[in-house]
């Protein structure tokens, strides 16, 4: 049996040997040693990139379904706030259900309310935001990370990042979602036409609030290790992972209209803006340089998807 590399996925990987390669060449012609491609490096690299992951990873969710989530930013920074102030093992589980509880309000209001998640899931966001703010004083929260972010955020065994690990469980969960139970086939099903969803006996209010409960949870889970790695949780801590987990997902080659993609894709999607981002910051450029060759490399990357759709439509 032969085995078929998705095209976005084959293109991402061709992405990320450029990068590898031109990262490579200039920190040898610059500092002389390989140091780009190094395990050490990866590795650390990889760390950052799990907050990332594990965030992405919900959106997909959401974006299968032809949805998408912009309470994922205050979602994952309330979660972490709120767990942080309670503290303790209290705190941990009180920051997963501030996480379900947005999901559950998110999904209602677009399942069952029908409001457009675009406009919905903006507004949850700036009520968390003006919550938070209530709630601090518009200050930065002293409340240091549980013992449990610590463990799950910062700290590594037998030199693996926990959060690494967290990233590659919440991954194999989805997969298993995607790929195993109804749910995931039902996903595809009103990603791809909610009315005949519905007319074959499918619950698609269920499944809209199941998605979005899974978006906010991963948000949560990644508000969790952030919290852990930077040893307290802080106002818009979750701002810079918005748009870079929608890109890590519609890069991947999920159909930002739903009912098309694959998991592996966004995992691809998310290592190629984790090491696009991070040879920009080892080449030194300036940050307008820097965010105009990460939104043309995006820009280029959706043109070759949409050009291959179309000539395979």
């Amino acid at each position: 049996m032969s085995l078929r590399i998705e095209p976005p996925i084959l293109i991402g990987l061709v992405f990320i040997a450029l990068i590898l390669a031109t990262g490579t060449a200039y920190t040898m012609v610059t500092q002389g040693t390989a140091t780009f491609i190094s395990p050490p490096y990866l590795l650390q690299q990889l760390h950052f990139g799990a907050f990332l992951g594990i965030t992405a990873a919900g959106m997909m969710m959401v974006i299968l379904l032809g949805h998408i989530d912009l309470s994922v930013p205050w979602t994952l920074a309330a979660s972490a706030m709120v767990g942080t102030a309670v503290g303790g093992v209290a705190g941990d589980f009180t920051a997963l259900g501030v996480g379900l509880a947005v999901g559950l309000i998110n999904g209602i209001g677009v399942a069952v309310l029908r409001v457009p998640s675009m406009i919905f899931t903006l507004g949850v966001n700036t009520v968390l935001l003006g919550l938070m703010v209530m709630l601090t004083g518009g200050f930065a929260p002293q409340n240091a990370a549980t013992p449990l972010m610590t463990f799950l955020g910062s700290l590594r065994t037998y030199g693996v990042p926990h959060s690494v690990v967290v990233w590659a469980l919440v991954s194999a969960s989805l997969i298993f979602v995607l790929n195993r139970t109804p749910l995931g086939r039902y996903m595809y099903a009103i990603g791809n036409e909610e009315a005949a969803a519905y007319l074959s006996g499918v619950r698609t209010r269920l499944v809209i609030i199941a998605a979005f409960m899974i978006c906010s949870l991963c948000a949560a889970v990644a508000g969790l290790c952030l919290a852990g790695y930077s040893a307290r949780a802080f106002q818009a801590m979750g701002d810079q992972y918005l748009l870079p987990s929608i890109a890590a997902v519609v890069l991947g080659g999920t159909n930002i209209l739903g009912g098309q993609g694959k998991y592996s894709g966004t995992v691809v999607g998310v290592v190629l803006i984790v090491l696009l981002q991070s040879m920009l910051s080892v080449m030194q450029m300036d940050e307008a340089y820097r965010q105009m060759i990460y939104g043309a490399v995006i820009i280029l990357m959706l043109l070759i998807y949409s050009r291959g759709r179309a000539q395979t439509a």
